[in-house]
């Protein structure tokens, strides 16, 4: 993996080097302007209220992690059906799915959807978790010697700028008052950052509270490092084309509740989905998959998202001062078709 530092005018080479792949593979010109929507205008014609029969849906499930509460939480007869549930969570892997049509919808984060408006790619926001305790720490190489952000000047730190873990990673550094060019930006994906900290090739790297546990484990001479700076958005998206679709948009309607539900269940059974899901599938000890349960965060479903809408704005902006994105109105991600259908299908404590 090379370590690349990202600075100045740099950061458009950079942009190139981690995301040539993809764009060359699906001929873009790296810019939404400049890039006319393949599959049309996004619809803005009323839900079907009934989905009908014999739709289907592909839906990422990472760590089969949603297919496993739908069946924890009961949810076997589903007005669609699922025709594949995808071991898929990474943003970039996401959007290759979503050209690939290989995938109907998925949930990520707030950064993916910027990303492939900047790719060209036409997707919606169509459902929204907000999350208010961060799902993040920075985790050191073994052996280092950092102990806070403000150390971080002059390290190696792995970025994906586009994931979660990246959005978080420059919050981070702006609180600290660190600019981009004081540090050395490595770009990977979030599933090469552990091997990048145990080989040494990053000093610093952003995990999951769900990973940081294990990896711990197995290096004594790691330590983390908490931020309290939270990704706030939790979030369902499609592409432009599966909403396009009549019959595929009304499953994608009738699976956002199912989905809210699910989330509710997951965190109202943490005993439960403890040992069928850390101990049963991550091979985690039942200690450490208390110490994430207890990390986590209530499902809060917003029957408005104007709150979501001026996070995501914050967070493509702070993308573009960078040179990581063009500038853009992030109103256009969202499908308000869909806005108040995850708040109406859960309790009035998971609403917000």
């Amino acid at each position: 993996m090379p370590s690349s530092s990202v600075s100045g005018p740099d950061r458009r080479l950079f942009l190139t080097s981690l995301l040539g792949v993809t764009a060359a593979a699906a001929g873009l010109s790296g810019c939404a302007d400049n890039s006319a929507a393949a599959d049309g205008a996004a619809s803005d014609a009323p839900l079907a209220s009934k989905v009908p029969a014999g739709t289907s849906l592909k839906i990422s499930s990472y760590q089969n992690a949603q297919q496993l509460q739908f069946k924890l939480a009961g949810f076997r007869e589903l007005p669609f059906k699922v025709s594949n549930w995808l071991n898929i969570g990474a943003g970039p892997d996401v959007i290759n799915a979503f050209r690939a049509k290989s995938l109907d919808v998925a949930n990520n984060a707030g950064i993916p959807p910027i990303q492939a408006h900047y790719q060209g790619f036409d997707a919606k926001i169509v459902a929204i978790n907000i999350t208010r305790k961060p799902n993040y720490l920075f985790a050191t190489k073994p052996g280092s010697d950092i102990r806070r952000v403000s150390d971080f000047r002059g390290k190696r730190l792995a970025f994906s700028q586009g994931q979660a873990q990246g959005v978080v990673l420059l919050r981070a550094l702006r609180k600290a008052g660190l600019e981009y060019d004081d540090v050395e930006l490595v770009p990977l994906t979030s599933n090469q950052f552990l091997t990048a900290l145990q080989s040494g090739q990053v000093d610093i790297a952003p995990l999951g509270n769900t990973q940081a546990p294990a990896y711990l484990t197995q290096y004594k001479t790691a330590r983390t490092i908490t931020t309290d700076v939270v990704d706030l958005l939790n979030l369902l998206w499609a592409p432009v084309s599966v909403l396009n679709d009549r019959a595929k948009a009304a499953a994608v309607a009738a699976y956002v509740p199912y989905w809210a539900k699910s989330q509710v269940w997951t965190y109202e059974h943490p005993e439960e989905w403890n040992e069928q899901f850390y101990v049963g599938t991550q091979n985690l000890t039942l200690a450490q998959a208390k110490g994430i349960t207890a990390l986590a965060n209530k499902p809060l479903f917003p029957p408005r998202w104007d709150e979501a809408i001026a996070w995501e704005q914050e967070t493509a902006d702070l993308l573009a001062e960078g040179g990581f994105v063009k500038k853009f109105d992030v109103s256009e991600l969202f499908d308000h078709r869909f806005e108040s259908l995850a708040a109406k299908a859960v309790p009035a404590q998971y609403r917000r």
